[in-house]
C-alpha cells in the first residue's frame, strides 16, 4: 500500500517538470517575438514611400467637440522609431523565452512586454497631443510592471516605484504643457503645430510651453538632475533592460524632443538648455559607467551617456547636427541591445556579471564572444562599423553648433573616449586573459539567446560598410520631419583627412588611455563617492521621507478630526480662490444700474437677514434649524417675486421637510453643550463676512456680464418637440438632466440612510 501523498511531489519530479516547463517556453519563444516580428515588416513596407517624401497619416473621432482625435502619422521620424522598437522587441521577446523559461510568470512577462511594445508605437505615431499623452502614460505603467517583475524583491519594488513616481511627475508637467501649447497653437494636431513654429515661438505662453515639455522629456530620458531611477531599473530582468534602454521608454523623452523640434527649437532658451543638460548628463555618466564594476550597471550609465548626446544635439538648429542625433540614435539602439544582452548571456551561462569574476570565457563561449567584439567596436566607433560613421557626424555636429562648438565638441570627445573604455570593459574583460572560477560552469548559449545580438552586431557592420542602405531610407526622412524642412543628408565611412576626423584618433588615444588605467580611476571615483554627503539616489529618499513627513504634519493641522477646522478650511480656500480669480481675470464689476428696491423687496431681505443672524446666536439646535429655515422661505419668496413659482414650492417643500427632519433628528441627540472654542467664534464671524462678500462680488460682476444664452436656447427649443413638455424647469430635471437628478436623489437617500444608522448606533451605544 502506497502511503504517500500524490500532491507532494519529490525533488526530482520538481526539477523534471521545471524542465519540462523551461523545454516547452523555449520551444514556443518563437510565438511571443510573432507580433513584433510581423509589424517590423509591416512597417519596413513603408520605407519606399517614406523615403520618397511621402507621410501617412489615419485620423480616427476620439472627443470631437474637444479637437481630440485618435491621429497616426508615419513619416520619417516615427517610421524610424517604430521599425527600431518592432525590431528590437522581436529579438528581446526571443532571448526571454530562454533567460525566463519555466518562470511560473513567464506568459504575464510576455504580456507586459508586448503591452510595453504597444504603448511605445502609439507614442511615436501619435499626431495628437492627448493622444500621444496618453500612450506616454501608458509606457509609465508598462514600464513599472517591468522593472517590478520580480515583485519579491524589495529592490525590484522600490525601483519599479522611483521609476514611475519620477516618470509621471514629468508626465504631469507634460499634460500641463500640451494643453497651453494647444490653447497657443488652436488645435492639438501635431502635424498642424509643427507648422506653426513662429507662431508658438512668439507667443506668451512659449516659455512656460518649453519648460513644461522639457520636464516631460528629461524625467523621461533621465537627464540630469533626473538621472538616479535609469540605473535602478537595472532590477527587470536583462532582457526588459535591453529593450528599456535601446529603444523604448528612456528613447520617449529623445523622440519627444525630436518631434517638438520645428516649433520649439531655434530660440536661446532651447539651444542653451538643451546643450547645457545634454552636455553634463554625457559627461557625467560616462564617469560614473567608469565606477561600475557590475557590467549592467555600466551599460546603465553609457545609456545616460547616449541620451545626454542625442539632447545636446538636439538643441542646435544644424541640419548635420540634427543628422548626427538621427544616426548615433539608430547606432546606439543596435550595439545597446546587443551588449545587455551579451551581459544577460554572460550572467545566465557564468552566473555573475561582476568584472572581478569573468575572464577567459571566449574559448567556451566563442560566438558570444564575437558578437560583444563586434557590437563593443561600433560603440567604440571603430570603423568600419556604423558607430564610427556616428561619432564623425557627431563631430561634425560639434563643430557646426554655433554659440559653443569648443564647448560641446570637448564634451563629445571625452564622452565617447569614456565610451572606448566601457567597450573595452564589457568586451574583452570578461572573454580574454587568464580564465577565473565563476558560480556555474560557463558554456555557448543557445541559439534563440546569441542569434539575437549577432544579429544586431553585424547590422552595426553591415550598415556601416553600405551606410546607403540607411541614409536615405532612414536617416534622411527622420532629419527631414526633425527639422522641418526638405533636408539632404548623405552618410559616407571615409570623409577624408579633417578635424572630426583627428578628434577621432584624439578619441581612441585618450579611450584606451582610460581603459588601460581604468582600475586606478575606479578607485579614485569610489573614493570621491564615498566623501560626497549624499548620491542623487540618497536625495530622492531623503525627499520622499520629508514629503511624508509634510504630509503627515498638514494632516494633523487640517484634518484633525475637529469639524469646525474643516470647515473653516473648505469656505477660507473656497473664497480665496474667488479673490484671486477675480484679481487674476480683472473680472470684478459693480453693475452700472441697480434694480429699484420696493418695500417687499427689503422685507424680504430682512426676514432673510433676521433669520441668518437668529442662526448664528441661537442656544440651541432647534432653535437654529428653524431660523435657517427662515432664511430658505425668504429665498422662496425671491422666486416668487421674479417669477418662478414652480421653484418657490420646490424650495418651501424641501425647507420644511428639512426643518421637520432635522428637528426629529435632534430629539435623539445630546443637548447642546458650552461651545469649548467660543472665542474662536470671532474667526467663524470674519470668515462668514469674508465669505459673503466675495459672493455677493462674484454675483454683481456675473449680473455685469452679457447673458450667454446658448444653453437657454438649446432647452426652449428643444423641450417641446424632444421632451414635450411645457415646463422647461422640470424637462430639464426629468429628461435633459435625468441621471443628474436621479445621482442626487441616490446621495441624499444614502446619506439619510447613513444618519439613520449612526443615530441608531449612537443610541444603542448609550443604552449599552
Amino acid at each position: 500500500m502506497d502511503n504517500s501523498d500524490p500532491r507532494v511531489e519529490s525533488g526530482e519530479t520538481q526539477k523534471v517538470t521545471a524542465k519540462v516547463k523551461a523545454e516547452s517556453s523555449i520551444g514556443i519563444g518563437w510565438i511571443a517575438a510573432l507580433p513584433p516580428l510581423v509589424l517590423a515588416l509591416v512597417f519596413a513596407t513603408g520605407l519606399p514611400a517614406i523615403a520618397d517624401g511621402e507621410t501617412l497619416r489615419f485620423v480616427y473621432e476620439w472627443v470631437p467637440s474637444a479637437g481630440i482625435n485618435l491621429t497616426f502619422l508615419v513619416d520619417g521620424l516615427s517610421l524610424t522609431f517604430a521599425l527600431l522598437i518592432a525590431g528590437i522587441g522581436a529579438v528581446v521577446a526571443l532571448f526571454s523565452s530562454v533567460t525566463l523559461a519555466g518562470h511560473v510568470h513567464y506568459w504575464r512577462f510576455v504580456f507586459y512586454l508586448l503591452f510595453f511594445m504597444f504603448a511605445m508605437l502609439g507614442l511615436v505615431l501619435a499626431d495628437n497631443l492627448i493622444t500621444l499623452f496618453v500612450f506616454w502614460e501608458l509606457t509609465s505603467v508598462a514600464s513599472y510592471l517591468l522593472i517590478g517583475f520580480n515583485h519579491s524583491t524589495a529592490k525590484a519594488r522600490r525601483s519599479a516605484l522611483q521609476a514611475l513616481l519620477v516618470t509621471g511627475g514629468g508626465g504631469l508637467a507634460l499634460l500641463a504643457g500640451f494643453i497651453l501649447l494647444g490653447s497657443a497653437a488652436g488645435t492639438y494636431e501635431l502635424s498642424e503645430i509643427m507648422a506653426m513654429g513662429d507662431t508658438i515661438r512668439d507667443h506668451a505662453l512659449y516659455l512656460p510651453i518649453f519648460f513644461l515639455v522639457l520636464a516631460g522629456a528629461f524625467t523621461k530620458s533621465a537627464q540630469v538632475p533626473f538621472h538616479f531611477w535609469l540605473p535602478n531599473a537595472m532590477a527587470a530582468p536583462t532582457p526588459v533592460s535591453a529593450y528599456l534602454h535601446s529603444a523604448t521608454m528612456v528613447k520617449g523623452g529623445i523622440y519627444l524632443l525630436a518631434r517638438m523640434h520645428p516649433a520649439l527649437s531655434g530660440t536661446e532658451v532651447w539651444l542653451w538648455t538643451l546643450t547645457l543638460f545634454g552636455a553634463v548628463t554625457a559627461v557625467f555618466a560616462s564617469v560614473l559607467a567608469l565606477r561600475q564594476t557590475d557590467l549592467k550597471l555600466a551599460l546603465a550609465y553609457t545609456t545616460l551617456m547616449a541620451l545626454g548626446t542625442l539632447t545636446m544635439f538636439l538643441g542646435s538648429g544644424a541640419t548635420i547636427a540634427i543628422a548626427a542625433a538621427v544616426t548615433f540614435l539608430i547606432v546606439h539602439s543596435f550595439y545597446k541591445a546587443a551588449l545587455f544582452l551579451i551581459v544577460g548571456i554572460i550572467d545566465y551561462r557564468a552566473g555573475t556579471r561582476e568584472t572581478s569574476e569573468l575572464g577567459g570565457l571566449a574559448k567556451t563561449m566563442p560566438v558570444t564572444a564575437f558578437a560583444a567584439a563586434a557590437a563593443a567596436l561600433s560603440m567604440a566607433g571603430f570603423p568600419p562599423f556604423l558607430g564610427f560613421i556616428g561619432k564623425e557626424l557627431k563631430y561634425e555636429g560639434a563643430l557646426a553648433v554655433a554659440s559653443e562648438p569648443l564647448f560641446v565638441a570637448t564634451a563629445a570627445v571625452l564622452a565617447n573616449a569614456l565610451m572606448v573604455a566601457i567597450a573595452g570593459i564589457v568586451a574583452l574583460k570578461p572573454f580574454y586573459g587568464p580564465r577565473l572560477e565563476t558560480p556555474k560552469s560557463p558554456r555557448e548559449a543557445p541559439l534563440f539567446m546569441w542569434i539575437g545580438p549577432l544579429g544586431l552586431a553585424v547590422l552595426g557592420l553591415v550598415f556601416g560598410l553600405m551606410p546607403g542602405l540607411i541614409s536615405a531610407s532612414l536617416v534622411q526622412p527622420a532629419v527631414t520631419a526633425i527639422a522641418g524642412q526638405p533636408e539632404e543628408v548623405k552618410l559616407a565611412l571615409w570623409h577624408g583627412l579633417n578635424l572630426p576626423l583627428l578628434l577621432s584618433v584624439v578619441t581612441f588615444v585618450l579611450g584606451i588611455s582610460f581603459y588601460l588605467g581604468h582600475q586606478k580611476l575606479r578607485g579614485f571615483l569610489v573614493r570621491v563617492e564615498q566623501r560626497l554627503p549624499a548620491t542623487a539616489d540618497q536625495m530622492w529618499d531623503r525627499f520622499l521621507d520629508g514629503l511624508k513627513a509634510s504630509a503627515a504634519w498638514q494632516t494633523r493641522i487640517l484634518q484633525g478630526g475637529i469639524l469646525r477646522r474643516y470647515l473653516f478650511v473648505v469656505f477660507a480656500t473656497t473664497a480665496l480662490g474667488g479673490v484671486v480669480t477675480l484679481y487674476v481675470t480683472d473680472a470684478a464689476r459693480w453693475p452700472e444700474i441697480l434694480p429699484d428696491f420696493t418695500i417687499k423687496h427689503l422685507l424680504v431681505v430682512g426676514l432673510i437677514a433676521g433669520g441668518a443672524i437668529m442662526t448664528v446666536f441661537a442656544g440651541s439646535r432647534l432653535a437654529a434649524i428653524c431660523a435657517l429655515g427662515v432664511v430658505g422661505m425668504g429665498v422662496a419668496l425671491i422666486f416668487v417675486i421674479f417669477g418662478a413659482p414652480d421653484v418657490a414650492i420646490t424650495q418651501l417643500l424641501v425647507e420644511t421637510l428639512v426643518v421637520i427632519l432635522v428637528a426629529v433628528v435632534m430629539l435623539r441627540l445630546p443637548s447642546l453643550e458650552r461651545d469649548p472654542m467660543k472665542g474662536a467664534r470671532i474667526f467663524d464671524a470674519i470668515l462668514a463676512l469674508f465669505v459673503g462678500g466675495v459672493v455677493t462680488v462674484i454675483l454683481l460682476s456675473v449680473l455685469d456680464t452679457p447673458l450667454d444664452r446658448t444653453i437657454t436656447a438649446y432647452f426652449e427649443e428643444k423641450s417641446m418637440p424632444e421632451a414635450f413638455g411645457r415646463n422647461i424647469v422640470n424637462v430639464i430635471l426629468v429628461d435633459f438632466r435625468a441621471l443628474d437628478t436621479f445621482g442626487e436623489i441616490a446621495v441624499v437617500a444614502v446619506a439619510a440612510l447613513g444618519a439613520y444608522v449612526l443615530i441608531k448606533g449612537t443610541k444603542k451605544a448609550k443604552q449599552q
